[in-house]
């Protein structure tokens, strides 16, 4: 046992009291949960922060939006308004939080709304004159007032949840029981090492219950992106080796894409923000001096396409200009299990065909 978990597991049992009261509250049906009649899928996850949440809320809007119409609901983290809003083309970071407006700016066609309060925010989504046939709830899984049809939770392959502790011992939400909820677990960054065999004893080791799917996924990068002018491209695998990087990040595990690019790349240097930091004048003040400092002339910043959402103010707009900064895209993918993932998504949304005994 760290001394993290020795000195802060008495903190740890009375939050898990706590969560755990709230939790059988709702499943003796104390506590209401709201349902809809609408088709939801909730993607969440027992930890906070880091386990890969938003490219597949991703995935899912590619799958999903060439067949149906979609409406996308997040709370809007660390975004300075209040209440329902619906996203529009000039949204910032502050109105929405920065996983919106990624997720509106990659797909200007999708509705993207913000609420804390879910059951309202559905509310409000079914009021539109041409409501979705299906909303994705991004971040919601411990939101029980709302009870979503179909539960995703994903868990970090480097910290997962049947290991980890409650908070603040761990980093874990709730009890790891609390996964009896999920109908399909998404193990994600699996190491591009992993065999079948790795994954039947992860698979063992979790002990699934008998309705609920489990799936592994890896990360999947893309060519480097010019934050100023999207049409410059740096081609990762055939060009990267060329430069010199200073990658900096602001989101929950960077140690994936630290690795990706360290792999290529002729140097990494990296500069760690805490998760959702907002990047003021003098971070990238600092930022320009750290990459100034590298003495070779082949050389280029790097950054994620969550926290390039967070550098889209006026206020940044003077430095970052004269920045050679370029976004890293990054997808997940299923690999040989991708079509069964798909089919499994899809034929929830045609069908709902759901019907086995869970918790709600």
């Amino acid at each position: 046992m760290t001394l993290k978990k020795i000195v802060f597991s008495p903190f740890a049992a009375i939050y898990g009291v706590v969560t755990s009261i709230r939790n059988a509250l709702y499943d003796w049906n104390i506590l209401k949960s709201k349902s809809f009649d609408i088709h939801t899928i909730c993607v969440g996850n027992l930890a906070v922060g880091g386990t890969g949440k938003t490219p597949h809320v991703e995935y899912l809007v590619k799958l999903l939006s060439p067949q149906f119409k979609l409406a996308l609901l997040s709370r809007g983290y660390k975004r300075k308004t209040s209440g329902f809003i619906r996203a529009v083309k000039n949204s910032t970071v502050f109105d929405i939080g920065d996983e919106p407006l990624q997720y509106i700016t990659k797909n200007p066609e999708l509705d993207v709304c913000v609420d804390a309060n879910r059951v309202n925010g559905v509310q409000q989504i079914l009021k539109f004159p041409q409501p979705p046939q299906v909303i994705i709830l991004d971040d919601a899984f411990q939101h029980r007032a709302l009870n979503s049809e179909l539960k995703i939770v994903i868990s970090d392959y480097s910290n997962l949840y049947i290991y980890d502790s409650l908070l603040p011992a761990g980093t874990l939400r709730e009890s790891n029981v609390g996964i009896n909820r999920a109908d399909i677990i998404i193990i994600s960054k699996m190491p591009y090492s992993a065999t079948s065999i790795d994954i039947k004893h992860i698979t063992k080791d979790l002990k699934p219950l008998a309705h609920q799917k489990i799936f592994f996924s890896w990360l999947k990068y893309g060519e480097l992106i010019g934050f100023q002018n999207h049409q410059e491209i740096i081609d990762t695998l055939n060009d990267l080796y060329r430069y010199h990087i200073l990658v900096f990040t602001g989101i929950g595990n960077p140690q994936p894409m630290v690795t990706y690019l360290k792999e290529y790349a002729s140097e990494v240097k990296h500069v760690q923000y805490p998760d959702h930091y907002q990047f003021t004048t003098n971070d990238l003040i600092r930022i320009k001096a750290e990459f100034d400092a590298i003495k070779e002339e082949n050389k280029i910043i790097v950054t994620t396409e969550k926290d390039a959402m967070r550098l889209k103010m006026p206020d940044l707009e003077s430095i970052t200009i004269n920045m050679p900064l370029y976004i890293l895209p990054i997808e997940v993918d299923f690999r040989d299990k991708s079509q069964e993932f798909n089919e499994t998504i899809t034929d929830y949304v045609r069908t709902n065909k759901f019907h086995h005994q869970k918790y709600s």
